[in-house]
């Protein structure tokens, strides 16, 4: 008699204990798609396994995911754009002035003229050949300097004679140019002479002639007048 009245007893207590899980844990169909603790009002709790995974419903759907139990299936919300600081325009670039232009450098131009063609053999009187020369390869060639700074004649002679004889024979030819060139307008100031008389010989001349026409004709490439002009834009 006490077995039934225990077992009575016990079917009503799991009864009651279902009554009451119903009555705690039940869903709301019209705003979640989980399992809801009304233990928790006014904000009821979702509830969970053992395991801490919410229960769902079985009308769940991923549009009813909330972030507490599937954040996977919740969309971030984007974090607000920081505004860019306003650009500072940049001061307008002032142009450099132009770099003065630098000043021309001199030029220095050699003009060669034969003593054949200026003056006979061991002589220093020029020929009239030898002026027509000088005004057409020099003192044309000159008025094109804009800026003269040195005429250099040089006198050169061959190897015959003595160094002293030769020395004076080129001084003399050389001056007898300047003279030349100061009458036909170049600036006696801006002229120097020079005489090296058989010292500089012309490179890659060789004679051995013993003949001594031969050998004059021979060395003629030695006996030449040298005339270099430096200033701004001298003419080729």
């Amino acid at each position: 008699m006490k077995l039934r009245v225990l077992a009575g007893v016990l079917s009503g207590f799991v009864a009651a204990s279902l009554c009451t899980g119903l009555a705690v844990a039940q869903a709301d169909p019209k705003n979640s798609g989980y399992v809801l603790d009304n233990a928790g009002k006014p904000n009821p709790n979702v509830v969970r396994s053992g395991t801490n995974l919410c229960w769902r419903t079985g009308f769940w759907t991923p549009a009813m995911a909330i972030a507490e139990c599937d954040p996977d299936l919740v969309k971030k919300p984007e974090p607000p754009k920081v505004a860019e600081p306003p650009k500072v325009a940049e001061p307008p670039k002032v142009a450099e002035p132009p770099k003065p232009a630098e000043p021309a450098k001199p030029q220095v131009k050699k003009i060669t003229l034969s003593s054949k063609a200026l003056f006979d053999f061991d002589k220093a009187v020029l020929k009239p050949e030898g002026k027509k020369a000088l005004d057409t390869e020099v003192v044309a060639r000159l008025k094109e300097v804009q800026k003269l700074e040195l005429v250099l004649v040089t006198g050169h002679t061959d190897r015959l004679g003595s160094q002293a004889y030769n020395q004076k024979l080129s001084e003399k030819r050389a001056n007898a140019v300047k003279d030349h060139l100061a009458a036909a307008g170049v600036p006696k100031d801006k002229i120097e002479t020079l005489g090296m008389g058989k010292t500089q010989p012309v490179p890659g001349v060789k004679c051995d002639q013993t003949k001594r026409k031969e050998l004059i004709a021979c060395l003629q490439p030695h006996r030449r007048v040298e005339v270099e002009v430096k200033g701004e834009a001298v003419p080729k």
